[in-house]
């Protein structure tokens, strides 16, 4: 009878597994094996067939000026938009948090970037940073200070496209940073206002601070990888222009596969950007989980 039972209790967890194995083998592994085996290939879209080429893919990527300007700006851009966002969600957080009144309806403005598509934030975007009649050069015209073109200029596009990065990523981490300030007990900080820790700024680096580092860290690495893989606010308003400009890895594998259609060639990319991609996270991981979780 317990043979039977056991035997029914592991059908139940099969039956109930089986479909996220299913998904996670059909949306996840087989397609990123499918992408390493093509990235040893000349496979383009289209053609009948392909041939392999071992490791000319990843040759052509080393001397490639296209893809060297893709990773520079990428990681202006992370650098640009990581701090900032992960400043500013913190600050939003602490702000709303202290605050009595309106919580609720100030989580949900702030959030609301993250809700919305970036596809039709575009056109608002384009609007508010247009040269001639946009507001925020109108509103510089006040000061005597004559504004850019925010999208059109080769010096100030991926600055333009890192303000937008830190507005989407902002409320994201704001939520991420409020969850972690409810866990904080209020009891600590009644306990080092006893011990002489009575301003705020006390009670946040001897207890906020310290007790975040566990919620800073998933904001941290969340934050870094979204800024690594940005495409939508790309591929809507400036296309990687202009004269690559705001051209990035993503939308480099994007133009190479689907506009190119080397499909080969995009594989051994977005091979080379997982292995990058994974190599920061792991020495990030590594480097501030040292500081973040407390025996």
């Amino acid at each position: 009878m317990s043979e039977r039972a056991g035997f029914g209790e592991a059908l139940a967890g099969w039956l109930l597994t089986g479909p996220a194995i299913l998904a996670y083998l059909a949306m996840l592994l087989i397609p990123t094996l499918a992408v390493v085996v093509l990235a040893f290939t000349d496979f383009e879209l289209g053609m009948p067939g392909f041939h392999w080429v071992g490791l000319d893919n990843f040759s052509e990527l080393l001397t490639d000026h296209g893809m060297r300007t893709s990773v520079r700006n990428t990681a202006l851009y992370v650098a640009l938009v990581t701090p900032a966002s992960i400043l500013a969600g913190l600050g939003l957080a602490l702000l709303i948090e202290a605050g009595s009144r309106g919580k609720v309806f100030f989580r949900a403005v702030f959030f609301l970037p993250v809700v919305s598509l970036m596809v039709a934030m575009a056109t608002a975007w384009q609007y508010l940073l247009h040269p001639t009649i946009g507001p925020v050069n109108a509103w510089l015209a006040l000061f005597g200070i004559a504004g850019p073109n925010w999208l059109g200029s080769s010096d100030w596009v991926l600055v333009s496209l890192g303000l937008i990065g830190v507005w989407e990523n902002a409320g994201f981490n704001m939520v991420l940073v409020l969850a972690g300030l409810t866990a904080i007990p209020r009891e600590l900080y009644a306990a080092a206002e006893v011990d002489g820790a009575a301003g705020p700024w006390a009670r946040f680096r001897l207890v906020t601070w310290p007790l975040l580092g566990p919620t800073m860290l998933l904001v941290t690495t969340i934050t870094t990888i979204r800024a690594i893989r940005t495409f939508d606010s790309i591929a809507t308003l400036t296309q990687g222009g202009p004269n690559k400009a705001s051209e990035m890895i993503v939308w480099t594998i994007y133009q190479e596969g689907f506009s190119y259609l080397r499909m080969g060639y995009a594989a051994a990319l977005t091979v080379v950007f997982l292995v990058v991609v994974l190599a920061i996270m792991l020495v990030q991981t590594r480097l501030i989980e040292k500081r973040t979780h407390y025996s």
